[in-house]
């Protein structure tokens, strides 16, 4: 697939970039999302839907979880993410958030990490009620980035503004659906007890890195078409060459909440 036909939520061509390039989730929020759980960890099944290609996935099973499996709808990702978890006992399985194709009450913690606002909330929160047993949690988190902790990131995604103003980015983890998740969660007639977490961590990349993490991004390219965003791209190179790193903060943010009986 080309960037003239990439279409929104769609990461074919993108995969191999945002495997190697995405940043982690912090640490310490994993620790108390484990925390929250009805069962010892080691008693725990984990899936995690819209996995990518594994890097939340990846976290969660170094925890030493039961079992886990990763469902992925985007063959790119889901076989670029197969490759990153040889040697590991993860499962990858082809589905979406709306359709799984989980079994009933087969899971104790199902999460979608920086990809639930590509789902549809209703159908996909109802699926993830089936899929999790009673006293299971579902998990919705986001790891954007704090540029205002860094004048370099600001003024590289001011110039943003520039290639298209009031340019509108959708999975910044900071805006969209987060602005009121903990009150559709609420809402819902399948989950209760949420939950609100967030941490930081840095992460000092590497020019190569920093790049291809902007090459792993889809509705940038979406948004801005392909000479623009090569020309973002090319802005980018100049104003971090010769930096032997760019210190990038990540705030992870997660919600979890509660399977209702």
């Amino acid at each position: 697939m080309t960037q003239a036909t990439l279409k929104p939520g769609d990461f074919t061509g993108l995969a191999s970039d945002y495997s190697q390039h995405r940043p982690d989730y912090c640490p310490s929020v994993l620790n108390a999302l484990l925390g929250l759980l009805s069962k010892p960890v080691q008693d725990v099944d984990f899936v995690d839907v819209g996995a990518g290609t594994g890097i939340w996935t990846r976290m969660v099973y170094g925890k030493g979880v039961r079992s886990v499996s990763a469902v992925e709808p985007n063959d790119d990702m889901r076989s670029n993410g197969i490759a990153d978890c040889a040697g590991t006992s993860i499962r990858w399985l082809a589905g979406g958030a709306e359709q799984t194709g989980l079994p009933d009450a087969s899971c104790d913690w199902l999460s979608m990490a920086s990809s639930f606002h590509w789902a549809d909330f209703d159908k996909a929160t109802r699926e993830f009620h089936r899929a999790l047993r009673p006293n299971g949690r579902f998990t919705a988190l986001w790891n954007p980035r704090l540029i205002e902790v860094n004048p370099l990131l600001v003024e590289i995604e001011a110039h943003l503004d520039t290639l298209r103003p009031n340019i509108k980015r959708v999975s910044s983890g900071r805006s969209g659906i987060t602005e009121t998740l903990a009150e559709q969660l609420w809402a819902s007639p399948y989950f209760e007890d949420v939950v609100y977490l967030e941490g930081r961590h840095v992460i000092a990349m590497t020019p190569e890195r920093y790049m291809g993490a902007w090459r792993s991004v889809n509705d940038l390219r979406v948004q801005l078409g392909p000479e623009k965003f090569e020309a973002f791209l090319a802005f980018v190179g100049q104003r971090i060459s010769g930096l032997d790193a760019i210190e990038a903060t990540y705030l992870t943010r997660a919600w979890s909440a509660r399977r209702k009986d």
